[in-house]
């Protein structure tokens, strides 16, 4: 067998126990909850050894996490619709789609939650580079159609659009309805056009 082999083996080896995890994660979360992850009961479900999941995430809240984040980056897509305002409608209805299912409503209280523990805090910061980077594409295709100033921040355009869905799915639990993610955008647009 050559060195090659083993690492190919290794490497699927392991990216199949993380994806068993992972998947047997979001089903304790569907089915009863964040609170209830366990690692035993989840490396028990999964096929895997218990310190395998201690050694890979640490604690059920690193678990939790990194599950939910896998989860929304397979889930929250960038649209490509030809036009910026259509783009951000769509991408927020996505959100706030995902935001209204179990596990985009305990993404959030835990992205929200977790400041204490620097894992933790990594992997919600390394949630949010990568949405910025993927937003950054949204607004590159704008700004090559005219729509956008140059060097338009990514960043502050994704910040400034999902924050009023943030808000209220995590604070005031009103609806996110079609109305507020238009006028949302409405508004991001004009004051973005101001440069």
């Amino acid at each position: 067998m050559s060195e090659n082999e083993v690492r190919r083996r290794t490497g699927g080896r392991s990216a199949r126990v993380r994806t068993a995890v992972l998947d047997v994660t979001l089903q304790v979360i569907a089915e009863r909850g964040a609170d209830a992850v366990a690692i035993g009961d989840v490396a028990r479900r999964a096929g895997v050894h218990e310190t395998s999941v201690y050694r890979r995430w640490g604690s059920p809240e690193q678990l939790i996490l990194d599950a939910l984040l896998n989860h929304s980056h397979q889930e929250l897509r960038l649209p490509d619709t030809g036009a910026i305002r259509g783009d951000l409608v769509v991408f927020a209805r996505s959100v706030a789609a995902y935001l209204a299912t179990p596990l985009g409503a305990a993404l959030a209280r835990s992205m929200a939650a977790t400041d204490d523990d620097p894992a933790l805090a990594e992997g919600r910061a390394q949630f949010w580079r990568t949405r910025a980077e993927a937003a950054q594409v949204l607004i590159d295709r704008a700004t090559t159609r005219g729509e956008l100033p140059p060097h338009t921040d990514a960043t502050s355009t994704l910040e400034l659009l999902v924050a009023p869905l943030h808000f209220r799915a995590l604070l005031t639990r009103q609806p996110i309805d079609d109305h507020l993610i238009d006028h949302t955008v409405d508004v991001l647009l004009r004051g973005l056009s101001r440069g």
